[in-house]
Formats: structure tokens, C-alpha cells, sequence
């Protein structure tokens, strides 16, 4: 999703805290994916060598991440901030991922993928986030249409819908320009 948006928005790339995987981050993987010109990619704050929840990550690599030390690069272009794994959770042992987005001024898009257990799972983010006066622009839905889910979300959440990310085995390039489109809007 970070990597259509920044597509379809020429928009700069930042992920705080990469968890796991350092010669193949999430970092890497975006830029891989992007072909626009325009899109920067910012480093990374923390770089962790498990791929874990950053506080265990932090832990395990026998250091505590200081959420002081993860400061909104500065960039005169939209910014698309990647999250780690959802927004409860942990950065260190006091602090959660959405404890961040009030402290960066930032408007959420909230990804929903189709699962049993999806609309419990998004309509509980999207409660936190109203409950804690975070600013959300919409959700999209990932994978094919589960119209009855996608109705009951949206009515119950409030949020109104931008888009879709149709299911694939295969993220690439061709599949990134093909989608961005859909998101040049935002």
C-alpha cells in the first residue's frame, strides 16, 4: 500500500522502524517497486536485525528504542509513513505505534484485508483512532470485494472508502503502475 501511494502521489517514503530483514527492508522492497523519479526514500530511524514486534526486536539486539530519536524527516513533498505492524503495536515497553501519530501530526489511511475476524480487527482500529482524535482519511480494502464486510465497516466506522487492492500473487512494478491510479486522488 505505502508503495501504491507513493506511486500514485510521487510521494516520499519513510518506514521509522524496520524489524527484520535488513538486506531485503521494507525500504529496499518500495524502491524496487516504484518507478516515478520523484519519490525519496528516507532512512530509517531504528534498523533492527529480528523480525519481531520493534520493542522485542530492540530487546533481543540488547537496546530500547528512544522515541525521541525518531523525528518526521524533513521534506517540502508528501510523506508516506509506513507503519510496523499495526497501531498497537509496541515501540518499547511505554510506548505503542499510535502513541507516534498525534506527536507527527499525520492522517491515517487504515489498510482492511478480507479475513475471518477483519471486521472486528478494523472497526477496533478505527474506534481507537477516533477515541484518540486521530486524524483518518479513509480505508482500503485489500483483496477482493466482500461487499458485505466493506458495508458493515463502513457504516459502523464512519470512514468513507479509497480504494481497493485487488488480490495477487505476484507485487511488482507493472502491478504498482497499474494501481497507482487509483489512488491519485487522495
Amino acid at each position: 500500500m505505502s508503495a501504491l501511494l507513493c506511486e500514485a502521489l510521487q510521494a516520499d517514503y519513510w518506514k521509522p522502524i524496520q524489524a527484520g530483514d535488513l538486506e531485503n527492508s521494507d525500504t529496499l522492497t518500495a524502491k524496487r517497486l516504484i518507478s516515478n523519479s520523484k519519490t525519496y526514500f528516507h532512512k530509517e530511524a531504528y534498523q533492527l536485525p529480528f523480525a519481531l514486534s520493534p520493542h522485542a526486536s530492540a530487546e533481543n539486539a540488547g537496546m530500547e528504542i528512544d522515541i525521541s530519536q525518531i523525528q518526521v524527516p524533513h521534506t517540502n513533498n508528501t510523506l508516506v509513513i509506513e507503519g510496523a505492524g499495526g497501531l498497537m503495536v509496541p515501540i518499547n515497553y511505554d510506548t505503542l505505534f499510535i502513541d507516534l501519530l498525534p506527536l507527527w501530526t499525520v492522517e491515517v489511511v487504515l489498510v482492511s484485508r478480507h479475513y475471518l475476524g477483519s471486521i472486528n480487527h478494523t472497526l477496533l482500529s478505527a474506534e481507537i483512532l477516533k477515541q484518540r482524535n486521530i486524524s483518518v482519511k479513509g480505508i482500503v480494502f485489500n483483496g477482493d470485494e466482500n461487499h458485505q464486510s466493506e458495508k458493515v465497516i463502513l457504516k459502523l466506522s464512519g470512514l468513507k472508502m479509497l480504494g481497493r487492492i485487488p488480490e495477487t500473487s505476484t507485487i511488482d512494478k507493472h502491478f504498482i503502475q497499474t494501481h497507482a491510479s487509483t489512488f491519485s486522488n487522495l
